[in-house]
């Protein structure tokens, strides 16, 4: 076993069963967990540097707050929310001293609708693939209530090609499909790689590009 697969073992056994509660991620947190790489995932700066995020941008799941501050850095008007109070404070930390008006809350992923705004944008780094069945369920319902017709989702996660059962879900082209198959049309799926601090050739991942009918 190479050092970075001891890595992922490490740390994927604490996500193996998809946790969502606040205490959960307050504990990944206390140390740098190995999806916060200190800056935007590659296949979300290459959709900025493509012009496609636009209007109202929300980062859900946003951790300490990259993408949320790269959409910011675009001139957008973006928010982002967590369950951990420790991420979002860092990410509130990282707005102050980039000088980006981001807007950052702890906040229950599923229950969107309470936020009281709409989103045109919504990025999604890593927050699906750790979700258990019902949860993606409430997530999808939550998205359909902020995000208007013709507003975009893109979701990068765990793809079911990488080996093993470490880490989170591995998740299939066809449950995306199946999982959004009310309201929503998937535009794409496509391989990328899921940038991580254990090891430096990333995680294959998926990158699913959705529009809200």
């Amino acid at each position: 076993m190479t050092a970075a697969e001891r890595r992922l073992r490490t740390a994927g056994s604490r996500l193996a069963h998809g946790p969502r509660r606040p205490a959960d991620f307050e504990g990944f947190y206390q140390v740098t967990p190995p999806w916060d790489i200190g800056c935007p995932q590659p296949a979300f700066l290459a959709l900025a540097d493509a012009g496609v995020l636009r209007g109202r941008v929300l980062d859900l799941g946003c951790g300490t707050g990259e993408h949320a501050l790269l959409a910011a850095g675009r001139g957008l008007d973006a928010a982002g929310v967590d369950t951990s109070a420790v991420a979002i404070g860092r990410a509130q930390a990282k707005a102050a001293e980039r000088g980006l008006a981001a807007r950052f809350r702890v906040w229950d992923v599923l229950d969107l609708p309470a936020l009281g705004e709409n989103f045109d944008t919504v990025l999604d780094c890593g927050l699906f693939h750790v979700l258990a069945d019902d949860d993606r369920a409430a997530l999808v319902l939550a998205l359909g209530a902020v995000v208007p017709a013709g507003g975009r989702y893109f979701m990068l996660c765990f793809s079911d090609s990488v080996p093993g059962d470490l880490g989170p879900r591995r998740i299939s082209q066809a449950e995306i499909r199946s999982s959004f198959a009310d309201g929503w049309q998937v535009d794409a799926i496509e391989p990328a790689t899921l940038a991580v601090t254990i090891d430096p050739a990333g995680v294959p991942a998926w990158l699913a590009s959705l529009t809200r009918r």
